[in-house]
């Protein structure tokens, strides 16, 4: 091989491998909020000086944050019916307006957009759509939505919260009805429980747990054998975990964590969306902020944007970030997401 022709080659992946990676953002973003350390094990998951950074404000309920391999990240004004996009080099834009119900007729709505999002291996996205009370895939080029789930035996969903897609191509969802006027007492409301449920590939909807008051966030541990689920109940903040079979049917399953002190102690908030690092930590939204815990749910750290913390997700930049109330934040860690 001459050496023009090598020097061509080697600038031609260098071009490619830098349209790959994300933007890096120079931007001096606010630093907000603190991180505090609960055991020395938090060392390895977060800097000691990390900083907390708002890179995005002006929502009413910020949620269901979504790191796509294309290096932006997705997420959702609930309330404002809007799913938002975010990149380090452009910054904010709509992406999907009306992220959820596309229909004028709202009065039974509290919360009318879509929700939880996760992606699918071939860059579709995968939607808890609370307004219009279904689990759909969107595709991100055409913005076109497909139902995949809008019932479970003959009646409808309440309005699905968060999802989660398994390698096999299972998806775990929660249905509190958060997304109905009167929430439970709302005359919508059709599923006698507020379920955990898992949809096959071949369509079908399984209850996996109906005892929960408020299934919110899910999450799957790195090997895919212990689904996590938090309940968004003031008066049971709990996060549970669920050992899983072949099938995705729940074997058996335990209370992981709670939250009652945080709350007792005057913290707003309850658990809420939940991510899960490859090696198995988990970054629960808390009463106050959010728990950093091991996969035995013990607390190893705490971070506070100084609001709600709804959600978070990992990107491949590095960073973790976190829907949090009317704004979105970021924090870099040690740690990476799972990669499916």
């Amino acid at each position: 091989m001459n050496t023009t022709f090598r020097t061509l080659l080697l600038a031609t992946a260098l071009v490619a491998a830098t349209a790959c990676a994300p933007a890096i953002d120079t931007r001096n973003h606010e630093a907000i909020g603190r991180v505090s350390s609960y055991d020395p094990a938090f060392d390895a998951i977060l800097a000691s000086n990390v900083r907390v950074e708002r890179i995005a404000e002006g929502f009413a309920w910020a949620e269901g944050p979504l790191w796509m391999r294309d290096g932006y990240l997705l997420f959702n004004d609930v309330p404002g019916n809007t799913m938002y996009r975010w990149s380090p080099r452009e910054g904010t834009s709509v992406f999907l307006k009306p992220s959820g119900y596309a229909g004028s007729d709202v009065e039974g709505l509290r919360e009318a957009g879509a929700n939880g999002l996760d992606v699918e291996p071939q860059g579709t996205v995968l939607l808890a759509d609370s307004g219009t009370r279904l689990i759909a895939r969107l595709d991100p080029a055409t913005k076109r939505k497909t139902t995949l789930a809008a019932m479970y035996q003959g009646k409808r969903l309440n309005s699905p919260n968060d999802v989660i897609r398994r390698s096999d191509g299972a998806v775990f969802f929660t249905d509190p009805p958060y997304g109905l006027k009167g929430i439970n007492e709302s005359p919508l409301k059709e599923q006698p429980v507020n379920g955990v449920y898992r949809l096959d590939p071949d369509g079908s909807v399984h209850l996996i747990d109906g005892e929960l008051r408020f299934p919110n966030g899910v999450a799957l541990s790195p090997d895919e054998r212990t689904l996590y689920v938090a309940n968004s109940d003031p008066k049971r903040p709990i996060w549970k975990a669920y050992r899983l079979d072949a099938r995705g049917d729940a074997l058996d399953s335990r209370v992981l964590a709670d939250a009652s002190d945080l709350i007792a102690a005057g913290a707003s908030g309850a658990p809420d969306g939940l991510a899960v690092s490859s090696d198995g930590h988990l970054f629960a939204s808390a009463p106050g902020g959010l728990l950093v815990m091991d996969a035995n749910g013990k607390r190893l750290g705490f971070i506070e944007t100084g609001a709600r913390v709804s959600n978070c997700a990992f990107g491949d930049d590095g960073m973790l970030y976190l829907t949090s109330h009317t704004f979105v934040a970021r924090v870099q860690t040690k740690v990476r997401g799972i990669g499916r």
